[in-house]
């Protein structure tokens, strides 16, 4: 199925089902939809990043400090999560992402989605889409530090990692 295709739930302001649409038309339309955001990271507690691909609907060739997407009709977020964060990841048998907090991303020029933010311990190796990931590693929390000011990164993602740091009480975002 071409990703345009997927049905998604339209929600309200209040994260409540209003009606169903393609994704691709949600897209063009600017209509609110569910997203999940799964940090992955490594025992080592590095982070798992990547650089989407350039074919992606919505921020091509950008950089993501999340593996995640689009939570599908009908779809609770704790099974997209773990759906995902399988898919990106290119792994099977994860434990079930721990939830951690949602919140309304909106940038006021027609993006707008309920975010759920989760986070799961992934082991190396990983395989992830290649359709999904042009490039991936597992960065130590001092280089993902430094590369937020060098690279360019989703601004959804980046809301998020704002908000995970606002969450934990930190300027550093560890796995708990």
């Amino acid at each position: 199925m071409n990703p345009a295709d997927e049905i998604l739930d339209i929600v309200d302001d209040n994260d409540q089902v209003v009606g169903q649409a393609p994704r691709g038309e949600a897209y063009a339309r600017g209509l609110r939809h569910r997203c999940v955001f799964i940090q992955a990271r490594d025992a080592a507690g590095r982070l798992f990043v990547h650089r989407r691909t350039p074919t992606k609907l919505v921020f091509p060739s950008l950089y993501d400090l999340f593996v995640g997407g689009v939570v599908g009709a009908g779809e609770s977020y704790d099974d997209a999560a773990l759906r995902e964060a399988e898919e990106e990841l290119g792994v099977s048998g994860l434990p079930r992402p721990s939830f951690l907090f949602k919140f309304l991303y909106d940038d006021g020029a027609g993006k707008s989605w309920w975010s759920a933010v989760y986070e799961v311990r992934c082991e190396p190796p990983v395989r992830p889409q290649a359709e999904e990931v042009e490039w991936y590693g597992f960065l130590p929390q001092d280089e993902v530090d430094r590369r937020l000011g060098e690279w360019e990164w989703v601004p959804d993602g980046l809301a998020a990692w704002e908000r995970l740091r606002e969450h934990r009480g930190g300027d550093r975002v560890p796995l708990t």
